[in-house]
């Protein structure tokens, strides 16, 4: 209130510079000069400086470049290591049998494994992708060696997914970008961003839909990338949680998606509308995913330490005998990985075991300590009916038979 004869402008004080939203803890007590900022307001401008540089850290773009490891890039018969080598044994009675003992310890990552992929058909190539940023290949026949580093990624590679022919293959890691490579000469063909982390990707297997991959990212969006045009062609936006996993069902006709809110949603190709909700209160998430090789049936790794399955096909139902357990994977997304002739289910755990089930009693097998630390990816190899490759987050990859 102003008194009569006094003068009706208020003291000025200098506004705070910058405006911020925290609360005044001194009630005025001094009054700061002008221009001046408290202590709280610079902590305040230090931070958002700090997050602005992690964010242009993140999505930093750097020059691709890859190194080969072997003699020479190829024989005298101009065959290169993507070739498949002449003297691999083509099983005609392809029925698998449980791993005994650990052949070789590939070592060459700085970090954890993440994800490890045979070579499509052969297994004679087995691709790994690592927390040190870095892609390599690894041969699986022979003189058992790293042949190739791809390196394109600032940040923690987190999927990789080949082509049918596995000439090409795509990478997605935390610097928010996906990178497709031509695998035998290491050159990067495309990078693929919408400033969103990808965490899973996956190549549609039809021979017709081999420029068509997705991705899926922490914005809770499958995106569908066309390698031709290097844009996005196709959304689809449904989820709320980041998306983990993507399965392709029903003679890729439809796809199967899970994510962090802990529903698992079942897409027609090329439709960004939801065909079948599976969401129960007593469902946990499944960060991995696995088809059956019978096209019938595909396995989650739920975070509650069981693996459950689905249908593939219809109506896409809960088979509720059809649990495997015993392994410890909670907060984990270890890899599950079916034996070729559908009869073993393979699982790492997070204590570093690996663990083998038979499909029709459920009941596990064997179980081995695999690794030291996490045992993060598990995969049968596709063609030898007894070799079997696991990955941990220790940094090692082994190969068993």
């Amino acid at each position: 209130m102003v008194e009569r004869g006094g003068s009706s402008n208020p003291p000025s004080i200098s506004p705070p510079l910058p405006l911020t939203p925290f609360v005044l803890s001194t009630q005025l007590t001094a009054v700061s000069e002008p221009g001046e900022m408290t202590a709280e307001q610079i902590e305040y401008i230090e931070t958002h400086k700090r997050k602005k540089t992690v964010r242009e850290h993140d999505t930093k773009v750097m020059e691709e470049q890859s190194i080969y490891h072997g003699d020479a890039e190829a024989d005298y018969q101009g065959r290169t290591f993507v070739d498949p080598p002449s003297d691999m044994v083509h099983e005609e009675d392809h029925q698998c049998y449980l791993p005994k003992q650990c052949v070789h310890t590939y070592t060459g990552h700085t970090k954890g494994v993440s994800k490890i992929e045979f070579f499509p058909g052969t297994g004679h190539l087995l691709l790994s992708a690592s927390m040190d940023s870095k892609v390599k290949i690894w041969s699986t026949h022979g003189e058992k060696k790293c042949l190739r580093t791809y390196m394109g990624h600032t940040n923690a590679v987190r999927d990789i997914c080949f082509t049918n022919d596995g000439r090409k293959f795509v990478s997605v890691g935390y610097d928010r970008y996906a990178k497709l490579w031509d695998t035998e000469t290491g050159q990067c063909l495309g990078a693929f961003t919408n400033k969103k982390i990808p965490y899973c990707v996956k190549f549609n297997p039809d021979a017709n839909k081999q420029h068509l991959f997705l991705t899926g990212s922490s914005d809770k969006k499958i995106l569908q990338w066309d390698i031709n045009s290097g844009k996005m062609v196709q959304e689809y936006d449904s989820h709320l949680g980041g998306v983990n996993t993507i399965t392709f069902v029903d003679n890729n006709r439809r796809f199967v998606t899970s994510a962090d809110d802990k529903k698992i949603y079942i897409w027609e190709w090329g439709i960004p509308v939801v065909m079948k909700h599976i969401s129960e209160p007593h469902m946990h998430s499944c960060p991995s995913i696995a088809m059956h090789p019978s096209g019938k049936f595909f396995l989650g790794q739920s975070l509650d330490n069981t693996i459950v399955c689905y249908t593939a096909k219809d109506r896409f139902t809960l088979q509720k005998k059809k649990v495997f357990k015993g392994h410890l994977n909670a907060g984990y997304a270890c890899q599950v990985s079916v034996s070729p002739d559908g009869r073993f289910v393979l699982s790492g755990d997070a204590d570093g075991r690996a663990f083998i089930w038979d499909w029709k009693s459920t009941k596990p097998y064997k179980r081995f300590q695999a690794h030291d630390q996490v045992c993060i990816g598990a995969a049968w190899h596709p063609l030898e009916p007894s070799k079997v490759a696991t990955c941990s987050w220790d940094g090692t990859i082994k190969y068993w038979d």
